[in-house]
């Protein structure tokens, strides 16, 4: 079971991804397990020295009564202290920015997310990117790889 951010290695280039666990509710979970979350415009942000994700968009169970979660809902990621203050101090920095990558469930059953550092790419960077896109999977149909 996973689910990925595709659209996120078109906008960003990434120096190092880390994988965090998530604090999620049980409806939150009955919801990634039916595979009904979205990562649009989704990034992440510190408050008072600890790694946020904002924007992820987990559906509403369908089952769920009025426990319900909200579907928009800030959720907090787990990291040591020593990769949340490297991480901090990275994102200072001009141009960074932590991008969630994918969800995964572990073979424990926990939900776990890689987030990236990135860079956003310029206009010409990603045309770049779709040419070479381009040139791989032509080379593959001619050579039957």
């Amino acid at each position: 079971m996973e689910i990925s951010n595709r659209k996120a290695y078109h906008d960003y280039f990434f120096e190092a991804t880390y994988i965090a666990g998530l604090v999620l509710t049980g409806t939150e979970i009955k919801s990634l397990r039916a595979g009904k979350a979205s990562f649009n415009d989704s990034y992440c942000f510190f408050n008072k020295g600890e790694l946020y994700v904002k924007s992820l968009h987990i559906a509403e169970y369908a089952f769920g009564t009025h426990f319900n979660h909200e579907p928009l809902q800030e959720r907090k990621l787990l990291l040591n202290k020593r990769e949340l203050r490297k991480w901090d101090a990275k994102l200072k920095e001009k141009g960074y920015s932590i991008i969630p990558l994918k969800i995964f469930l572990t073979e424990k059953g926990f939900f776990k997310m890689e987030i990236g550092l990135g860079k956003g790419k310029k206009h010409y960077d990603k045309r770049e990117s779709i040419k070479e896109r381009e040139n791989d999977r032509d080379i593959k149909r001619k050579y039957g790889i």
